[in-house]
């Protein structure tokens, strides 16, 4: 606004700028209840100002203004729109927290039906704005509130979107509901989209009937109608390929798109994805604009959200050149997807059968790995897991719960991903396919998924991404452990699985190098493993020091865990993507 006024200093005009110049300060350095700042109001009179730039003074610095107009039209008064997410058990305690000091259920609610309880959850009023003991259960409620006190200030565009980590039943969704109405929010006046995070195999296998329950549900209905009849439901890629490894994680994701898709349409809703994808292929990254081009139209895509995380951030969108870009290829997946794709449907029923077959069998094989006795303790020592919390790096906590034993539920995908990655053995970028092409052989199917891949541009893509997880993969770092009394069988386990899965993608797509399609990608990915490989040698080296010092008493044992947290640094920053 003050370069504005330099240049703007026409008659009529100056006096509009230096008011709102001075309504612009006082809102955000001495705000008053009493003179509340009118973003639309400040947006006519920059209109006002344009007429008569136009009309009165030739157009002179008519594209700076122009400039500013379109940062407003953007931007609003919020810079960004901020989400809200918490996860679904947090909800379920606090409510029971409150209940005790407010009586909001019936004494026999546990034992009440889910559709009972649906029903409790709809009708409650307003509890009283006495704090409570519980700090869970009061932040909760303040950020209930907290939702309302932005509105207010910066429009609903501000803050209107609360997303509920793992969702696993329709009363998860109304629990939110409900704690917005015990909040001091009113029904008709919820101005607020409440968005379902399906992240495990299951999740998602159950998604379209939680949604239909909430369809068919009258109070949740009308907000929806309130809501102009869309539903924003959010996919999880991370905690989909830790729960399910990397082809069930993406099947049952394209799959559960596909009923929601269906389901929505027949109750008239607008449904929205919007993709939890991180960085590399293991969380969902990979080749993203390829992935969207291939999905077909059985799959809603007239609006797309998704997440960018970790450094990838930085490497696509840092710099102007690179943004454009990549911004361009998101768009040119929207447009030629639908312009372009030959098929109706993404994948024929005899397409979908052998898909979902494959998809059973590389699960089996994950779960194999995964449930193993030794498991979740080899990631623990073999990698940088146990520092990744002390890189205060993530977004999040490392664990969902801090006490205890580690137990996978709990650990989140990024540190999972991350902890393979920095392995060099990025797991969830493709363990079990090569098992489950090899069955398909065993049972003489091969020409089936040889057509597959020759024709389905979704399967084709979800095999490069796994080409580029694997082009990532170095073992001779971590080969010392193949002999290992107790993780020796779990290295094994990977380390055959990478062999089989990229012995079979050569044998469909007739190439002796991964990657060799895309020379400019692979000499990218070569670049970095440069700079990676001695970082990565370094801390392995650093860990085994690490796990010597804890047994022996050694006083070098802080030394080497700075050294682990060090090369993590580096690592993510060389690798981008890692995160």
């Amino acid at each position: 606004m003050r370069r504005l006024k330099r240049r703007l200093t026409f008659k009529e005009v100056d006096l509009i700028i230096a008011e709102w110049e001075e309504k612009l300060y006082q809102e955000l350095f001495m705000p008053d209840p009493e003179k509340p700042f009118h973003f639309g109001e400040m947006l006519k009179s920059m209109l006002k100002i344009r007429e008569v730039l136009i009309y009165q003074n030739n157009g002179l610095f008519l594209n700076l203004l122009e400039n500013f107009i379109s940062k407003m039209h953007i931007f609003g008064m919020h810079f960004a729109t901020l989400d809200v997410r918490q996860e679904s058990s947090v909800h379920e305690k606090v409510l029971k927290i409150i209940n005790e000091r407010e009586d909001i259920f019936p004494e026999d609610y546990d034992s009440l039906s889910e559709k009972e309880k649906i029903k409790i959850l709809t009708h409650l009023k307003p509890v009283s704005k006495a704090a409570f003991a519980d700090d869970m259960t009061e932040d909760t409620l303040a950020s209930v509130r907290a939702v309302k006190t932005i509105q207010e200030k910066n429009g609903e565009a501000g803050c209107n979107r609360y997303i509920i980590s793992q969702c696993n039943r329709a009363r998860n969704v109304i629990e939110v509901y409900a704690l917005f109405l015990l909040g001091g929010w009113k029904k008709d006046h919820l101005s607020l989209d409440i968005v379902p995070l399906f992240e495990t195999v299951d999740d998602l296998h159950h998604a379209a009937a939680i949604m239909t329950t909430l369809y068919t549900n009258p109070d949740y209905r009308a907000h929806l109608k309130r809501r102009n009849e869309t539903q924003t439901i959010m996919v999880g890629f991370s905690d989909g390929t830790k729960d399910g490894g990397y082809l069930m994680a993406n099947w049952s994701i394209y799959k559960a798109k596909e009923e929601l898709t269906r389901i929505s349409k027949e109750h008239g809703i607008r449904v929205v994805f919007f993709d939890g994808r991180g960085g590399p292929p293991a969380r969902g990254g990979g080749k993203t604009h390829r992935f969207y081009s291939s999905l077909g139209k059985n799959i809603a895509n007239r609006e797309i959200q998704l997440t960018v995380q970790g450094q990838t951030v930085s490497s696509n969108f840092g710099t102007v050149d690179s943004a454009q870009f990549n911004i361009e290829q998101l768009l040119h997946a929207g447009i030629s997807n639908d312009l372009f794709s030959a098929r109706k449907v993404t994948l024929t029923e005899e397409e979908e059968v052998l898909l979902s077959e494959m998809a059973d069998i590389s699960y089996q094989a994950y779960a194999n790995l995964r449930d193993h006795d030794h498991f979740t303790e080899y990631l623990t020592e073999v990698s940088p897991l146990q520092f990744y919390g002390e890189t205060n790096i993530g977004s999040r906590p490392t664990k969902r719960k801090n006490a205890g034993k580690l137990e996978l539920k709990d650990l989140r995908a990024i540190p999972f991903v991350g902890a393979f990655s920095q392995l060099k053995q990025n797991v969830t970028g493709y363990y079990g396919v090569g098992s489950a092409l090899q069955e398909m052989e065993k049972k003489g199917k091969w020409k089936q998924a040889k057509n597959l891949y020759r024709n389905s541009p979704y399967f084709k893509t979800l095999l490069d991404n796994s080409e580029m997880a694997m082009k990532k993969c170095f073992f001779p770092l971590t080969e010392t452990f193949a002999r290992h009394p107790k993780y020796g069988k779990i290295w094994r386990m990977i380390f055959n699985e990478f062999e089989l899965t990229k012995k079979y993608i050569f044998k469909l797509n007739g190439k002796q190098e991964l990657m060799q399609d895309y020379p400019i990608e692979q000499l990218s990915i070569q670049m970095r493993e440069r700079i990676v490989l001695p970082l990565s040698t370094i801390q392995q080296y650093a860990i085994v020091k690490f796990r010597e010092s804890e047994q022996s008493g050694s006083g070098m044992k802080k030394i080497y865990e700075k050294l682990i947290i060090r090369c993590s640094f580096g690592i993510i920053n060389a690798a981008r993507n890692s995160a």
